[in-house]
């Protein structure tokens, strides 16, 4: 059996890792530093400890914030530029778009508000804290996303049932420019910072964005069609971008749904395998898993020891494959670590009593 073992830092650093105790042994212990300890941290030129790893899970929410925010302004300033046009040409199309712009700006408030509480620490009753809020942001955006392609195909249909002239239409075509300048640049913005920091729900927010830059560039070839006298090109046209909205959509809800049931990259878990097998002491790899919290990853794992291995060669090694898994796995903050005896021959399987809450 084994126990976790767990270290408490000022830093909010927190990782564990398990390994071989005699029945009914177990500990836990806290350590609490000052300046000193700090100070250390800050000037060391290479840390080997799971408290680096946080601190650069924070500063990936900090990233993630920023990118936030500069979306918002960005995207306020392009809806207002929008809307000042639309009261001037009475154009729906070019509303609907200002309408998605809009709607895409305030996608920063679900994530922003999910940032904000991933960096609360965890307590008794959310122990893994709450991270995964950030997935329940990802959710909103995929149902935003939809709500658009839904408004845009319904604003489409209408117009081919109700053709009507485009008024005004240089300035529409400068309106929807600038419409699609911004979400593009926005969009671009957001998918970088969240793949960088694996935030799955805004890379779902910068496919967003440039659907709504997908019906900008509708409200300007409508518009352009309108000009040259063929009234359905801004319907036809708006379809044709509602089935590219689908396919954005369908892309952002496979990412969010992956994240929200467990999926990692199977590339992760060969890498972390491979980690293990280069720990001295360790004899083998059993069961690996790895999982997303928000846009920090954690590893359970199970590894084969020498069967006899004291209490503290066994914890030795179980240290070492954690601090390999830290250093070999991309965005990995904690990861318990299980050692289990090399199996002697005609001895019985030590987690047999363990078999029988095992579910079929």
């Amino acid at each position: 059996m084994s126990d976790r073992h767990e270290h408490t830092h000022p830093h909010e650093h927190t990782h564990g890792h398990a390994h071989g105790n005699p029945p009914g042994h177990g500990h836990g212990h806290g350590h609490r530093h000052g300046l000193r300890h700090r100070m250390a941290h800050l000037l060391a030129p290479h840390s080997h400890e799971t408290a680096d790893k946080v601190d650069s899970a924070l500063e990936s929410s900090a990233r993630g914030m920023r990118a936030l925010w500069v979306s918002l302004v960005v995207l306020g300033v392009t809806a207002l530029a929008q809307a000042v046009v639309v009261v001037l040409s009475g154009s729906v199309a070019l509303l609907g778009d200002t309408v998605h712009n809009t709607a895409d700006a305030l996608t920063a408030v679900p994530l922003g508000i999910a940032f904000v509480l991933g960096r609360r620490a965890a307590t008794r009753r959310f122990t893994y804290g709450y991270g995964r809020a950030e997935d329940l942001a990802g959710l909103v955006i995929v149902l935003t996303i939809a709500a658009s392609a839904a408004f845009a195909g319904w604003t489409a249909v209408d117009r081919l049932l109700d053709p009507r002239p485009v008024q005004h239409v240089p300035a529409v075509a400068v309106a929807a420019l600038v419409g699609f300048a911004g979400n593009e640049w926005v969009a671009r913005y957001r998918i970088r910072v969240g793949r960088s920091i694996g935030s799955a729900a805004l890379v779902a927010d910068g496919l967003h964005a440039r659907t709504d830059g997908f019906t900008s560039l509708a409200v300007l070839l409508g518009a352009g069609g309108s000009a040259l006298g063929w009234h359905l090109a801004d319907p036809v046209v708006g379809l044709a971008i509602t089935a590219a909205i689908a396919l954005v959509l369908r892309d952002a809800a496979r990412e969010v749904f992956r994240r929200v049931m467990d999926a990692v990259d199977p590339a992760l878990v060969d890498r972390a395998e491979r980690a293990l097998t280069e720990v001295p002491g360790v004899r083998g790899v059993g069961e690996l898993r790895l999982r997303w919290i928000g846009h920090r990853l954690r590893a359970e794992v199970a590894v084969v020891v020498d069967g006899d291995a004291t209490v503290r060669e066994a914890h030795r090694i179980a240290v070492d494959a954690e601090h390999a898994l830290l250093h070999a796995v991309p965005r990995l903050t904690a990861a318990l670590v299980h050692a289990d005896p090399e199996p002697a021959p005609g001895e019985s399987d030590p987690h047999l009593p363990l078999a029988h809450h095992v579910a079929a």
